[in-house]
């Protein structure tokens, strides 16, 4: 099975339904999921946004936390996530944000991508980052960054709800 296909079982067997918010990856992580037959009922919507003008306006990403912290930052990609969920019906959120490259930006090295993962439970929202350098032209550190992205994805839904049952003990 290809990762899109193993992570929408997975969001079928767990109740998930997904929305995403990119920017580097530019939509390529829902289009992935969405060429899986029987993905719509899982995938609320998607979000592509570059300009940060766009994760302020539709994600509600501070300009405080761009401008402190970086347009590629594990801190931009966290409010990008937890924007994404906040208007929607969606219970899973992933968002990227980086530098494909060629070149470096603000000594930041190209390939250099921010993801956030959240959940969203009753009252609860569980947030994890991570940081992660790809090596290679842009368009193979996009699609490397777009698997990362699902590859992932059942490691912190797992880290989420044992957070969940932490708090209820």
């Amino acid at each position: 099975m290809s990762i899109a296909s193993d992570t929408v079982q997975y969001l079928r067997d767990n109740a998930l339904v997904i929305t995403t918010a990119e920017s580097c990856t530019a939509g390529k992580i829902v289009t992935l999921l969405s060429e899986v037959e029987g993905s719509g009922e899982l995938i609320e919507c998607g979000y592509v946004v570059y300009s940060p003008q766009a994760k302020e306006r539709l994600l509600h990403v501070s300009p405080q936390t761009i401008k402190t912290f970086n347009l590629t930052s594990v801190e931009v990609a966290r409010e990008m996530a937890t924007g994404a969920l906040r208007d929607s019906t969606a219970n899973a959120a992933v968002a990227t944000t980086g530098i494909l490259g060629p070149d470096d930006v603000d000594g930041i090295p190209a390939g250099t991508i921010c993801f956030a993962w959240a959940f969203q439970s009753d009252d609860d929202c569980h947030v994890f980052s991570r940081e992660h350098r790809f090596f290679g032209g842009r368009c193979h550190v996009q699609a490397e960054a777009t698997e990362y992205a699902l590859q992932w994805l059942p490691h912190f839904h797992c880290r989420a709800r044992a957070c969940k049952k932490v708090k209820a003990s």
